[in-house]
């Protein structure tokens, strides 16, 4: 699995419970990397950013990871009901594991994102 950017998703201070990592799902095909770290950016301190992308055909998954460099970006985050990035609503999950409203919002996602959601926990 690829991922847009030089940033590596097995940098070993990120667990699969860090509290400042989200799951960032329902990207627009057009959202960049560096377009998703500009929106998030206004929550706080953005440590890595990246959006998944096809390894074969290159193309944007649909889904990606914001990691916080302290979890107030995260509370911030959570707070605002709704999110917009390219014309496009998209959901915001933490820590999966841990967050009752975060096990409430995977049940009403897409059967293949709860897959990918319970494999990387």
């Amino acid at each position: 699995m690829e991922t847009e950017g030089s940033q590596s998703s097995l940098s070993s201070d990120n667990s699969p419970h860090d509290p400042c990592k989200m799951f960032i799902g329902g990207l627009s095909w057009q959202t960049t990397q560096e377009g998703l770290k500009e929106y998030f950016c206004k929550f706080g301190e953005v440590k890595e950013c990246m959006v998944m992308r096809d390894p074969v055909t290159k193309r944007s998954r649909g889904f990606g990871f914001v990691t916080y460099a302290e979890q107030a970006g995260v509370e911030k985050v959570l707070a605002q009901n709704r999110h917009e990035l390219d014309s496009k609503t998209f959901v915001t999950l933490v820590d999966v594991a841990g967050h009752t409203r975060c096990k409430d919002l995977l049940q009403s996602l897409p059967r293949t994102l709860q897959l990918h959601l319970s494999y990387t926990e």
